[in-house]
């Protein structure tokens, strides 16, 4: 499936999400058709905002914000249009293993322990997707929403459509396009398992100051 690496489990990899030492040699990325590792990024003309660990593919048909923790630290980006959002991040994965599958599966029972529904897990783009709904703004009604996953190289990205693209291939089409062309720049500094990646603003864009 585009997008996917799966690699044979080990009991080391559940806790190695290190860089491997210099000695080793580490296998090169298999080419895929998207989302891109840095490695295997195509040379292409789609512009991109810099976020560090994410480069995101800029376009007219949507808008880009950045969602921050209490300590003002870049954790996400969404995309945003008037039929709905595409939030996406990138965490740490082991070196020999891909963990969606553990992810999605964590994600259906804490979905099913918020309120009686029906799951689906189709095929999708990128591989198996967790399709459900969420409760809409203010506890009123359910909004659908899809999950999608992929497993690159020591690195997992998740991405979370929500509202009525989430329902409408017709409409999640703009945002399938960008999640196909982001690029994640995994780095080198050891971070646990599931552990996002840190982003960061380009230089010319500042945080608001918190009230």
């Amino acid at each position: 499936m585009p997008g996917r690496r799966r690699q044979k489990r080990t009991d080391r990899s559940k806790i190695d999400a290190t860089p491997p030492w210099e000695t080793r040699i580490r296998d090169e990325p298999e080419p895929t058709a998207g989302p891109f590792d840095e490695k295997d990024a195509p040379e292409d003309d789609v512009p991109r905002l810099d976020l560090g660990a994410l480069r995101v593919p800029v376009g007219d048909g949507y808008d880009i914000r950045v969602d921050v923790d209490e300590a003002q630290q870049v954790m996400s980006a969404t995309l945003a249009t008037p039929d709905g959002t595409l939030q996406v991040g990138v965490f740490a994965a082991p070196r020999n293993e891909g963990i969606w599958d553990e992810v999605r599966a964590e994600i259906a029972e804490s979905l099913v322990g918020q309120r009686k529904q029906t799951l689906t897990e189709p095929d999708g783009p990128f591989g198996t997707e967790l399709h459900g709904t969420l409760p809409g703004e203010g506890g009123r009604g359910t909004v659908p929403v899809r999950f999608v996953g992929v497993d690159g190289p020591r690195w997992f990205l998740r991405g979370l459509l929500a509202g009525p693209a989430a329902a409408d291939p017709g409409k999640a089409a703009v945002f399938e396009e960008a999640f196909r062309n982001i690029v994640v720049v995994r780095g080198t500094d050891p971070l646990p398992v599931r552990e996002p990646v840190p982003l960061r603003l380009p230089s010319d864009i500042a945080l608001p100051e918190p009230e």
